[in-house]
């Protein structure tokens, strides 16, 4: 501990959170070779590589990964202990970091954008897939600020909020032959149906470091129940990631399309979609945000959750989906 320098830790904190010298030293103010100077000092210190360069950026060693939660609260401790308490949204010039999927971005984010124009115009969001990337691991090292979507299961050091729930829709294309009246299940079996997954071909959740997280954008256990009792199976024409490429997709074809309500409601409004009521029971699911419990006493942060608990509650009343907001 005598030859650390606390700047040593602030350096690995900012590769470890960009994953590359260049935009780490923009990070903190300082050049590439100050930079590559300071993690040379901090490997001869720890006897460990840290990083190596690849073609994807700077990978964290194994140690790395260790010390990266644990480097990250300390310097938000001392963050608080020698910093303001106070923040002020008119004056703020932070970026947060959002991960969500395109459908949570295209619902909640236009109220969030509203609301940080309006009451916060200096500060700025940048919004990362939630499906691509090991959330646990970027919320552990602060570079992603809240998660959207729905888990299951949590590490002890996330905290967690409902924002809302909604079920499942039907959307067909406007021009459908079945678009003028209510759908069955016995016209909907003779239908090839598209639906989402995160994850791709991916089947249910995904477990990373504790976090669980909805991958099937769709309740497949309830679709298969009310199939089943019929004599049917269902005919998935097509699984994939994107819930905004749907309307394209769906487009001339005799699909039809499972979507959380929220993104059926936002179909309709283009006039290019119609959402239907499921014809069977289907439980609402819960879409929560998550967050570092290093960050529940952050001003910031509780402004940003504050924010987007109130864009949740404007979701709810815009949507026809059956959903309740957080308190």
């Amino acid at each position: 501990m005598r030859n650390l320098d606390l700047n040593l830790l602030r350096v690995f904190d900012a590769v470890i959170r960009e994953r590359n010298v260049l935009r780490a030293g923009e990070a903190i103010n300082l050049s590439p070779s100050a930079v590559s100077h300071a993690l040379s000092r901090l490997r001869s210190l720890l006897n460990d590589e840290l990083f190596v360069r690849t073609v994807a950026g700077m990978e964290p060693t194994v140690r790395a990964l260790e010390m990266a939660p644990l480097v990250r609260d300390a310097l938000m401790a001392i963050e608080r202990a020698v910093g303001l308490s106070e923040f002020d949204p008119g004056a703020t010039d932070r970026q947060f970091c959002i991960a969500a999927t395109d459908h949570l971005t295209a619902v909640v984010l236009p109220h969030v954008l509203r609301a940080v124009s309006r009451d916060a115009p200096q500060a700025s969001i940048t919004v990362v897939p939630a499906s691509r990337i090991d959330l646990t691991a970027q919320i552990d090292v602060g570079r992603v600020d809240i998660a959207l979507g729905c888990f299951s299961s949590l590490p002890h050091r996330l905290r967690e909020q409902v924002l809302f729930e909604e079920v499942d829709q039907l959307v067909l294309n406007a021009d459908h032959p079945l678009a003028s009246s209510d759908i069955t299940l016995a016209a909907l079996a003779g239908l090839p149906l598209l639906a989402v997954s995160t994850g791709g071909s991916v089947e249910g959740s995904l477990s990373e470091r504790g976090l669980t997280r909805r991958m099937e954008m769709f309740d497949r256990n309830a679709l298969t129940v009310a199939f089943d009792s019929i004599g049917q199976s269902p005919n998935f024409k097509l699984i994939q990631p994107h819930f905004l490429a749907i309307p394209s997709l769906l487009a001339g074809s005799d699909m039809a399309a499972i979507v959380p309500a929220s993104l059926a409601k936002l179909f309709e409004q283009s006039g290019n979609l119609r959402g239907f009521e499921l014809p069977w029971p289907s439980p609402p699911r819960a879409v929560q945000m998550v967050w570092h419990e290093r960050q529940a006493r952050d001003p910031g942060h509780a402004w940003l959750r504050q924010t987007l608990a109130s864009a949740a509650r404007q979701v709810v009343e815009v949507t026809s989906c059956t959903a309740s907001a957080a308190q």
